[in-house]
């Protein structure tokens, strides 16, 4: 079982075990919707041999959006145009899944959205925004609104969606005890700080049938004081396993953490090298040893080889990739010719500068051609 043989999630099958990990282009238009500049990056992608295509996040509420140009769900309006996408990366055989988000006090936008929510009126330590306690109504109401854009997603012809519940955003300030702090049933023990995301899994299983996947994507620990814990994180899984959850993306590092921040301890760390690699990699051991769902590893892959050797040695079912395939979209198609073949990205960060996300040394190459 190697990782550029056929596989499969479900009934969807994938024609490796490589993914995109979802990256936040910033390049759909003010109101989330697609733009010629948005597709062609995703045509991109799909030419160049990846299994699966993790879309960046997509907010399912109008009134609350976590950063500028990213992508919209909304509405039924999303359909159509996101029908042309689908279409278009299933004509090169891979697949592609929608992530849902509700950023949060974890916004970027300048100004924020009006309304924010979250578990409680904390405010947070690299926004400095505090957000209004979400009531019983909220959380209803919340839950509904991603699963009627995983509905949509699906009419759309996504093959899945992917509840984005890491770094920081509503989902994930949920399960961190030092940012929820609430008494009720959404408070307190690990099983009640998961009760929301594992009640938007349920809604969304509900919605779309057995034939769609339902993902998640969730951090392996916080790194950080009174955080959400490796032990804790599992727990939460096995929870989102017993309603129905298709596949786990495993990451890590609160983003609303200024030591997590300092520490270089987020999700997109630099100074990796072939020590540090695949960073959230025992984890995801512990993880797979007690669910059956499949795992998907994200987090400083770079290495074929080192890839291979984890799927041989512990069965991680998949590999996310985020950076690496912002310099090189035809990665997989690379590795297809020759394996031995070092991923270019060298963790700078400096893509998350540019227009679109796009790799400086692309943009440098371009320029002098």
């Amino acid at each position: 079982m190697k990782l550029l043989e056929k596989t499969h999630i479900g009934n969807v099958s994938l024609k490796n075990r490589f993914f995109k990990a979802a990256v936040w282009e910033n390049l759909a238009d003010e109101k989330g919707h697609m733009t010629d500049e948005l597709f062609s990056v995703y045509e991109e992608l799909a030419k160049g041999g990846v299994g699966a295509i993790l879309t960046g996040y997509a907010f399912v509420l109008e009134n609350e959006q976590p950063n500028p140009g990213m992508m919209g769900i909304y509405d039924d309006s999303f359909i159509e145009e996101y029908k042309n996408l689908t279409q278009m990366v299933h004509t090169h055989d891979t697949k592609i899944f929608l992530q849902l988000a509700y950023g949060g006090s974890m916004s970027g936008l300048k100004p924020p959205s009006e309304s924010i929510l979250g578990a409680s009126a904390i405010m947070n330590e690299q926004t400095g925004i505090t957000p209004l306690e979400m009531t019983k109504a909220d959380i209803k109401e919340m839950t509904e609104a991603f699963a009627n854009a995983a509905k949509r997603a699906k009419i759309a012809g996504f093959d899945g969606v992917e509840i984005h519940a890491a770094h920081g955003y509503l989902l994930s300030l949920f399960l961190c005890p030092s940012y929820n702090q609430r008494t009720d049933e959404y408070g307190g023990t690990i099983q009640n700080r998961a009760r929301f995301l594992v009640e938007i899994a349920t809604a969304i299983r509900e919605i779309v049938g057995n034939d769609f996947l339902v993902l998640a994507k969730i951090n392996s620990e916080d790194f950080m004081e009174n955080g959400l814990t490796s032990e804790e994180s599992i727990i939460a899984v096995q929870m989102l396993e017993k309603v129905g959850l298709d596949a786990i993306e495993i990451s890590g590092g609160n983003g609303s953490s200024s030591f997590v921040a300092k520490n270089n301890l987020g999700a997109v760390r630099k100074k990796i090298n072939a020590e540090n690699e695949s960073y959230f990699s025992e984890h995801a051991k512990k993880l797979k040893k007690v669910v059956d769902i499949p795992v998907i590893l994200t987090g400083g892959n770079r290495s074929y080889e080192r890839m291979e050797t984890l799927h041989e040695e512990s069965r991680i079912d998949f590999f996310a990739l985020g950076r690496p395939f912002i310099r090189e979209p035809d990665l997989i198609n690379k590795w297809q010719e020759n394996k031995t073949a070092q991923a270019k990205c060298i963790s700078c960060n400096a893509c998350f500068s540019t227009h679109g996300k796009r790799c400086v040394f692309n943009i440098k190459k371009n320029a002098s051609k």
